[in-house]
């Protein structure tokens, strides 16, 4: 891993629970880790459930565009953290995997959404520590 690692959220649609996640991990983290995020199939535009419920929280995803996943973007991160694309994420040697089973929000209320929220927090939390240990 670099100095500054690379992580990949990814999920089928790249519209609600990657995009949450990354947008906590840029909020959290600041400019000590690279995000990314990505989708198997992603949709048009992001859940505006998942936007309402990160703006609760003072993270404006609102002006992301969910993207189509690549290789080169699976190459070019440290961790890869999966939520529930299945088959379709490849795998390289020598790249941390992780699985979070996580809920979809699409076409959850907002109360659903805000549970799955703060679910993908804890584990960005988590994550942060684990990627940038204190000196």
């Amino acid at each position: 891993m670099s100095s500054k690692p690379t992580v990949l959220f990814v999920c089928v649609h790249n519209a609600g629970r990657s995009q949450m996640a990354a947008g906590y991990l840029e909020a959290l983290a600041g400019d000590r880790i690279e995000v990314l995020s990505a989708g198997s199939e992603p949709k048009d535009q992001i859940n505006p459930v998942a936007v309402d419920a990160m703006a609760e929280e003072g993270i404006d995803i609102a002006g992301n565009t969910p993207k189509l996943l690549t290789v080169d973007a699976v190459t070019e991160s440290d961790v890869v953290i999966t939520m529930g694309c299945g088959d379709a994420c490849p795998i390289f040697p020598g790249k941390r995997y992780e699985d979070w089973q996580l809920d979809d929000p699409a076409g959850q209320d907002a109360d659903t959404v805000r549970r799955i929220r703060d679910e993908i927090r804890i584990r960005v939390e988590t994550l942060i520590g684990e990627l940038t240990p204190t000196t």
